[in-house]
């Protein structure tokens, strides 16, 4: 299974790159993802996630070819 995934705005300079390839043979939830690619890096508690744009929780499951995305919170004033 290939997974490929993005990193936005100031998580791309906490982990250091702007995307992974992931190549696994189980099912993987958004949560297993972030721990697989970053085991040394605790996962934000206002992570946002998104699989091939739309918005989900961190416990959604990816599927084969799909793109994950993860956004660091958003603020506005």
């Amino acid at each position: 299974m290939s997974i490929k995934v993005r990193y936005f705005a100031s998580l791309k300079e906490t982990v250091g790159r702007s995307e992974d390839e992931l190549e696994s043979i189980a099912p993987l939830s958004v949560r297993d993802i972030w721990r697989q690619l970053n085991p040394d890096l605790a996962m934000p508690e206002t992570l946002l996630a998104a699989i091939n744009m739309d918005y989900v929780s961190l416990d959604a499951n990816v599927d084969e070819g799909d793109e994950l995305a993860f956004f660091p919170p958003v603020t506005g004033g």
